[in-house]
């Protein structure tokens, strides 16, 4: 619950258990360095606003608007009033004036997305609502709440238009892949906001444990009894420390087509940031506010992201981010390391070769698509 029983959004609130709130607290409190670094420069561009809402009218949101409007249904006291209480005490506790509508809609895929640039739109799936329990819930609707307060539309504007520039001028020589690897960066601070939002849905669930169960329930559907959160975070650190080079490179491969972070590294990165002095900083009612942002230095920004990719390489399990360490590091051995770590592939080439007929390695397949089960 939140600590009082104030008004907010016209209503009275009633949350259902004791729960600290943040009043003022801005966005940069909870965002990925990555992602808090690309917005303060954002927020520092002269006319940003004006070009976003500019982009916003050649994408179909308005549209997206009255579908929503005429096909799902609308939150409130009367429809959903669970899911109702939820958004409001969410909006209480991050200190949102406005209170997004919601819709709940019909789709057995679990979903839920925030859209929108001048007024935030949050989307849930009836798969969703189905799946999870009311604290699981709230962290949920605190994620997209979160989405909402940081501005993260942005992204998804962008990425739609580029996409759709992107066939446009895809008979262009080098036009298409010019703009594909802009996508690819956007794709990559757009996974890094999904962190930020997980961890503004932990501040409004103050939950970690029912965070934990969503991100596992999202992979694994209604099977809790059958499921352990400890088991599911040990698979994260498998993944992250298991293998050799080339298993690196897969995971790079399979994550750049992305728009979500994996379900088990969302977790283990939502645990170590609840474990984090700066969670219990913000918890301890020490955190920057809103009216702070138009001070907030861009140089300071980047430096802070620069530090913590420092700082992931030089802790990360991976062996390829091992390997860099090494090479800063000036580590003997490294061609050796590099051939070991490479070999599996040179086999495998062989073994294709040596029949009559070549068959093609699993890993020259393309990527697997993004699971529709992770929530924007």
């Amino acid at each position: 619950m939140s600590d009082d029983g104030q008004q907010h959004g016209g209503s009275e609130k009633v949350p259902s258990r004791q729960r600290r709130r943040f009043p003022g607290i801005s966005s940069r409190a909870y965002e990925h360095p990555a992602d808090r670094s690309a917005l303060v420069a954002l927020r520092k561009l002269s006319g940003f606003d004006t070009v976003f809402k500019a982009l916003s009218g050649l994408l179909p949101e308005r549209s997206l608007r009255l579908l929503f409007l005429s096909d799902s249904v609308r939150v409130s006291d009367q429809q959903f009033s669970h899911l109702n209480d939820m958004l409001r005490d969410a909006c209480y506790i991050l200190d949102l004036e406005k209170v997004p509508p919601m819709y709940v809609n019909q789709d057995p895929v679990p979903n839920a997305m925030c859209i929108g640039l001048d007024e935030p739109v949050i989307v849930v799936t009836t798969g969703l609502v189905e799946l999870l329990d009311e604290e699981e819930m709230r962290a949920v609707i605190g994620h997209e709440v979160g989405h909402a307060l940081s501005g993260h539309a942005v992204y998804r504007t962008i990425l739609l238009f580029l996409t759709n520039l992107a066939v446009r001028v895809a008979w262009i020589p080098l036009g298409n892949l010019a703009i594909m690897a802009i996508v690819t960066a956007l794709r990559e601070w757009f996974r890094k906001s999904e962190l930020s939002a997980d961890r503004a849905g932990l501040l409004v669930g103050q939950d970690v444990r029912a965070s934990m169960r969503g991100l596992m329930k999202i992979a694994g559907g209604n099977h809790l009894h059958e499921m352990n959160v400890d088991a599911f975070l040990a698979q994260a650190e498998e993944y992250e420390a298991g293998g050799d080079l080339r298993d690196s490179v897969l995971k790079i491969l399979n994550v750049l087509p992305r728009s979500h972070p994996f379900t088990t590294v969302r977790a283990a990165e939502l645990k170590k940031w609840s474990e984090s002095r700066d969670f219990q900083r913000i918890m301890d009612g020490h955190y920057p506010r809103r009216s702070e942002d138009k001070d907030a230095s861009v140089s300071e920004s980047f430096r802070e992201t620069a530090s913590h990719y420092a700082t992931h390489v030089k802790t990360s399990k991976d062996p390829l981010m091992k390997l860099v360490t090494d090479l800063a590091g000036g580590a003997g051995d490294l061609g050796g390391r590099v051939r070991r770590g490479f070999a599996g592939f040179a086999g495998s080439a062989g073994q294709s070769g040596s029949g009559g007929t070549a068959t093609k390695d699993r890993s020259d397949k393309e990527p697997p698509a993004d699971r529709p089960g992770d929530e924007d």
